[in-house]
């Protein structure tokens, strides 16, 4: 198993993107996250749905994800969110996760949430790992406040405007934090839609790890739509090679 704290590519399969691939069933995120590592991930974050497809941080449609997912790509480190959008409750959240059967190797933990550092403690004690989303350069100051770093396995460095150039901004400025912050953790970078791209060749340049799947941008850099998952992290495994 490739080390959680070496990964340079992420596939994040699905999210809510609309999108005819994006998976929601255990057998669909299976098939994605398949065609995803066959094209270069070295790791993978979803997100579980429930049988009303909706959004879900309850225990049993997480197991079946996950079972479904290790059973397609054994030995790949496997991400499952936990961001306020599926469950605005602090502590209900905090008590789905704790409710858990199964576990991920990892979660991401957005700074910028309400009782997320309750959580984190959770996730501590669970042994799971976690991934410090950042999606503003307030969360990166409140995630060096916190001196929650050691704790941590990785910072996701998410900034989500539209605008490719605002991206950029946003994506140095969260950095440059970091590095005040004296933070050393592994970094993965990656935005929404097509400004995703250019965070993604930024973070290349700079020595840093990168994600991209449907739950980033539905299309290719080129602005093409992409037909899945399996395109979209063989696009990201093409800027990698080119910046080695």
């Amino acid at each position: 198993m490739i080390s959680n704290n070496e990964i340079s590519l992420q596939a994040a399969l699905n999210g809510n993107r609309v999108h005819p691939a994006t998976p929601r069933t255990p057998e669909e995120l299976a098939a994605e996250a398949c065609a995803a590592v066959d094209a270069g991930a070295e790791s993978l974050h979803l997100h579980s749905y429930d049988e009303n497809d909706r959004e879900t941080l309850e225990a049993g449609p997480c197991a079946r994800a996950l079972r479904a997912v290790r059973a397609a790509c054994p030995g790949i480190p496997i991400s499952l969110s936990t961001a306020a959008s599926i469950e605005p409750d602090p502590k209900e959240r905090t008590a789905l996760v704790a409710a858990w059967t199964e576990l991920p190797e990892l979660v991401t933990a957005n700074m910028g949430e309400a009782g997320i550092f309750d959580l984190c403690e959770l996730l501590i004690e669970r042994d799971i790992g976690i991934e410090a989303g950042l999606l503003s350069l307030d969360d990166a100051h409140t995630f060096v406040e916190s001196g929650i770093a050691p704790h941590c396995v990785r910072v996701m460095v998410e900034p989500l405007d539209s605008e490719p150039d605002d991206a950029l901004g946003h994506a140095e400025a969260i950095e440059q934090a970091l590095v005040d912050g004296g933070i050393q953790l592994k970094q993965v970078h990656h935005g929404d839609g097509i400004a995703s791209w250019a965070v993604n060749r930024r973070a290349v340049a700079r020595g840093h790890g990168i994600r991209t799947g449907l739950e980033d941008t539905p299309v290719l850099p080129d602005s093409r739509p992409a037909d899945g998952n399996g395109e979209l992290v063989a696009a990201a495994a093409t800027l990698l090679e080119r910046g080695r």
